[in-house]
C-alpha cells in the first residue's frame, strides 16, 4: 500500500495549494487557539473550498467540546477528526459515533511504557498517530519539532492504519521510514520557516523525500546475479 503523506497546520492558500500540487494525501487544519497554526471558521471554509475533494481534510482538535467540534465540522466538513489531546478511549468512541466521521487519535510517545494504551485506542479509532511526548512545560501537545525513539514502533502489528509524526522533515523522513516502516507520515513544523509559517519549498521537498523513501523501501532487492550485472561495465 502506498505511503500516506499528511501536511498539517496549513493556514494559507499558497501552502495548501503547494501541498495539493505536490501530491499530499491529507491536509490538516488546526483548531486550537494556543497554536500558531490555529484557524477560525471563516478561514476554514475558504481553505476547504480550495481542496475540492482532491484529498482528505483533517481537523486537528485538542480536548474539544461537542459544541466546538460541531462548529468545526460545519465550517471545514472534514473527512477525519484528529484528536490530539487527552481524550480517553470512551471519549473517542463517543465523538466517532456522534459525528459519524472517522477519527484519528494522536498518542504521545517518549518511552516504551507509552505504548501501553495503543490496544485500547486501536479498538475505537480508525487511525492512530504517534507523536513525540511534549515536555511538561509545553503549552500544546504537538507541532514542537521534536522527534522520539523511532525504534519503539518496531513490530507494532497494528490492524488499523497509523502515522508517524514529531520532528520530521525532508532530511530525516527516509530514516524514519526505514526504521519504523510506518504506512503514513505527518509533518508540520518541519516544513516551516518560522512557527506557523509554512515554506512552499520545504513542503515540496518533504513530499518528494517521503515518496522517494517509500519507493526505495517498496522495491524488491536485486538478486545477486542481477546486482553483479548492474555493477559490471557494459561491453
Amino acid at each position: 500500500m502506498a505511503l500516506t503523506v499528511k501536511i498539517c497546520g496549513l493556514s494559507t492558500p499558497e501552502a495548501l495549494d503547494a501541498s495539493l500540487e505536490s501530491g499530499a494525501d491529507m491536509v490538516g487544519f488546526v483548531f486550537f487557539p494556543p497554536s500558531p497554526r490555529h484557524i477560525g471558521p471563516q478561514l476554514a471554509r475558504s481553505l476547504a473550498a480550495r481542496v475540492k475533494g482532491r484529498v482528505a481534510k483533517v481537523a486537528l482538535t485538542v480536548n474539544a467540546t461537542n459544541e466546538t467540534l460541531a462548529m468545526i465540522v460545519e465550517a471545514l466538513k472534514p473527512d477525519i477528526l484528529q484528536l490530539h489531546g487527552k481524550e480517553t478511549p470512551e471519549r473517542v468512541a463517543v465523538i466517532r459515533s456522534r459525528f459519524g466521521i472517522p477519527v484519528m487519535k494522536a498518542l504521545p510517545i517518549g518511552e516504551r511504557a507509552d505504548l501501553s494504551p495503543i490496544r485500547e485506542y486501536a479498538a475505537v479509532a480508525d487511525r492512530l498517530l504517534f507523536d513525540a511526548r511534549p515536555p511538561e512545560t509545553a503549552t500544546r501537545p504537538g507541532g514542537l519539532g521534536q522527534t522520539f525513539d523511532w525504534t519503539l514502533l518496531k513490530g507494532l502489528g497494528l490492524k488499523i492504519p497509523y502515522m508517524l509524526s514529531g520532528g520530521l522533515d525532508a532530511e530525516n523522513v527516509a530514516e524514519a521510514l526505514r526504521v519504523t516502516r510506518a504506512p503514513g507520515v505527518d509533518v508540520s513544523s518541519g516544513v516551516e520557516r518560522s512557527p506557523g509559517i509554512k515554506d512552499v519549498g520545504k513542503i515540496r521537498a518533504f513530499i518528494r523525500a517521503a515518496r522517494a523513501a517509500d519507493a526505495a523501501l517498496s522495491s524488491p532487492p536485486l538478486e545477486l546475479g542481477a546486482a553483479q550485472a548492474a555493477r559490471s561495465p557494459s561491453k
